[in-house]
């Protein structure tokens, strides 16, 4: 029997070729994944927060439980700072796009209240005895006042925030073969949500600086989809310090970390537990908080 005759050179040629490209490919994706997740580990705290004034919040609904906790932790939310946000909710999850618009109306009175007792105060505080010295003073303080001014706006209305809609990443009683491909589907439109504009007249585009979660499934998506962007720096993600990622434990997990926490635990900026018991899991990286809801 004769001998299989060895393939050409040039197929050769070819799949060296080809593996090499694959492999220098896979080390370098390597490579800037590992310096992203290290230069966030890394970071102070004080860099950590988002500090920055007008800055956009996107906050990720689940359903029933983790929505109600959500809006627990957002209770004492600053609209001076958090200028708008952005509500994701998985498709048919009416309950929790109603408990976001309620909530934007807590907010819009809680600020009507805060401006009426500044108001007050002004108006009852009695006038100073330098009152000539601090008018000639005022004239050298004009941009101080301003800033203060700028910093005392709160932030609410409609304008200032909008819900949106994701495909849910898998239905109830959905057979476990299809899922992966619900899970595409919700993971796609992500991008255009984290990409979109902050509201309906914006005329300008830019990303949120913080994406807040506390567990339910579609997060886990979103927390990727962020990634993806920050990896290739789309827009300065990743430079600009935008789309940073905090992941808040459900209360209901005492002894055990849930699987959305085991997914994203590793690739989040901050990863905080409700329990004691938690802290140091997920590789070392969970905070121990305290109970936050």
């Amino acid at each position: 029997m004769s001998a299989t005759p060895p393939p050409p050179p040039k197929t050769l040629y070819t799949l060296s070729f080809l593996l090499a490209l694959l492999t220098t490919t896979f080390v370098i994706a390597s490579l800037r994944l590992l310096t992203l997740l290290t230069r966030q580990r890394h970071r102070s705290p004080a860099k950590r927060k988002t500090s920055k004034p007008n800055a956009r919040v996107l906050i990720v609904l689940g359903s029933g439980g983790h929505t109600h906790e959500m809006f627990y932790l957002l209770r004492d939310l600053d609209t001076r700072k958090y200028a708008h946000r952005t509500y994701v909710v998985s498709s048919g999850d009416a309950f929790s796009g109603r408990r976001a618009v309620e909530f934007e109306r807590g907010l819009e009175e809680k600020a009507s209240s805060a401006a009426g007792k500044h108001i007050k105060s002004v108006v009852d505080s009695p006038p100073s005895p330098n009152n000539n010295n601090n008018n000639n003073n005022n004239n050298n303080n004009n941009n101080d006042t301003s800033e203060k001014d700028r910093d005392d706006t709160w932030n609410t209305g409609p304008s200032h925030y909008t819900i949106q809609t994701l495909p849910r990443a898998r239905r109830i009683h959905q057979p476990l073969y299809t899922t992966p491909f619900t899970a595409l589907q919700t993971f796609l439109s992500a991008f255009p949500i984290l990409l979109s504009q902050t509201s309906p007249n914006a005329t300008t585009f830019d990303l949120p600086d913080l994406i807040l979660t506390n567990g339910p499934g579609t997060a886990v998506l979103v927390i990727y989809a962020a990634l993806v962007l920050r990896f290739f720096n789309i827009r300065g993600a990743e430079s600009r310090g935008k789309l940073r990622t905090i992941y808040a434990e459900s209360f209901a997990r005492v002894s055990t970390l849930s699987l959305s926490a085991r997914l994203v635990g590793w690739c989040v900026d901050r990863f905080l537990v409700q329990w004691e018991g938690l802290e140091g899991s997920g590789g070392g990286r969970a905070e121990w908080w305290g109970v936050l809801v």
